[in-house]
């Protein structure tokens, strides 16, 4: 068993591994932003949208419903196929236009539990739209939604294990190279334990820093 430990955990092949993972972390992160920001835009079209503005409102809620009932993979496997680029770009992409539509309905749920009293008091200070939504509206809804979004940023970071499909460097990936040169069910259930290590030290460190932002603003 030591003999098996030291042939899969050489220094090259933890190396590779925590490349993968970094790879991982990389891609979660773009993907992360890049959805928060187009899924803020969304949720304040169909939640705010009204009068000749309803059909954008309309055409957003159908990108949310056919996009979060849909697989993520098959959206990876789409563009990899159809869009031709950098492999990293292109899953990126699918990953942002497939949580976009999830990060909309998430940020509109705390769109609709923000008081509308709140723009009137806003208003009645001598902000005007935009300043109320940047300066009042939204923190608080960032706030209102923080655990659900978390919820959504673990599942990005672990949904980046399609992108092994695709032929991206990431965690599985690599892991997969490495586990073509085992040959033992024991050595396998190793790699595995260590890749399922890696995942699980991210988003549990993920989730302790927001859980530390939340007591705060608690004292605060």
């Amino acid at each position: 068993m030591r003999e098996m430990y030291q042939q899969i955990f050489t220094q090259a092949n933890v190396l590779f591994l925590l490349k993968g993972l970094a790879m991982t972390v990389e891609i979660s992160c773009i993907a992360t932003l890049l959805s928060m920001c187009f899924g803020t835009l969304l949720a304040l079209v169909r939640t705010y949208a009204g009068g000749r503005l309803r059909i954008l409102g309309n055409l957003v809620a159908a990108y949310t419903e056919f996009f979060r009932f849909t697989p993520n993979l098959l959206w990876i496997l789409w563009l990899y196929f159809t869009v031709r680029g950098n492999c990293i770009v292109v899953s990126v992409l699918a990953i942002t236009l497939f949580t976009s539509a999830v990060m909309c309905e998430i940020f509109r749920g705390g769109l609709n539990a923000i008081p509308k009293e709140q723009f009137e008091a806003a208003q009645s200070q001598g902000f005007g739209p935009v300043g109320t939504m940047v300066s009042i509206i939204l923190p608080q809804m960032y706030r209102k939604v923080l655990p659900a979004l978390v919820g959504q940023i673990i599942t990005v970071i672990k949904d980046t294990l399609f992108l092994k499909m695709v032929d991206v460097p990431e965690l599985m990936r690599n892991g997969s190279v490495i586990l073509g040169s085992i040959y033992e069910v024991h050595g396998m259930l190793m790699l595995f334990a260590f890749e399922g290590a890696c995942y699980f030290l991210v988003c549990f460190s993920l989730s302790l820093v927001v859980r530390s932002y939340q007591k705060r603003i608690v004292r605060a």
